[in-house]
């Protein structure tokens, strides 16, 4: 079931989260994608969680401080996707599958458009750490919120429909077929 059916306030938040979807990927893609002048560049990093071990390697505050920088750049998307997508009836699961691979083709998408932008560099862990983000968000906030939601409209929570027979109708038939001897 869609937002939009339940009155006026939950389209504001579906046109809410639409807008501040764009607005936080107008920004992302500003940090992101603008050229740096450095008069050096470190090799890309293709080897998974050699980024990583490479910032704790450097103290505890410094590696907080890159790896936190790499977990919140894209986690709002974690809460942005679902709001803009506007379900309040669906399976949780099939939630966090959708927004996690939305929100690691969007991080993978960046990572590709830097290597044509002088002075930024791609990185494997930058793509593990903004998908680990968008998940963690997406956990935190996304499952309350909607039953919240849920709770304040009065829809029940997604639930498997069974057939019943009023819906099922009858058999079709067709005149000229019989049953063989």
């Amino acid at each position: 079931m869609r937002q939009g059916t339940g009155g006026t306030a939950a389209i504001r938040v579906r046109a809410a989260g639409i807008a501040l979807l764009a607005a936080h990927l107008l920004v992302v893609g500003w940090l992101t994608l603008r050229p740096l002048d450095v008069p050096w560049m470190t090799a890309a990093n293709f080897e998974p969680l050699a980024g990583i071990r490479a910032d704790l390697a450097l103290g505890p505050l410094e590696a907080a401080h890159r790896i936190g920088e790499g977990l919140l750049l894209l986690a709002p998307l974690g809460v942005l996707l679902p709001m803009a997508g506007g379900r309040l009836a669906v399976s949780p699961w099939a939630s966090l599958a959708r927004t996690v691979a939305a929100g690691a083709l969007i991080s993978l998408g960046i990572e590709l458009l830097q290597t044509g932008v002088p002075g930024q560099v791609v990185d494997v862990d930058s793509l593990l750490l903004n998908t680990v983000g968008v998940t963690l968000a997406h956990l935190a906030v996304v499952p309350v919120g909607r039953a919240r939601l849920r709770r304040r409209a009065g829809v029940p929570a997604r639930t498997p429909r069974l057939p019943d027979e009023s819906s099922q109708g009858t058999t079709p038939s067709i005149s000229r077929v019989r049953v063989a001897p």
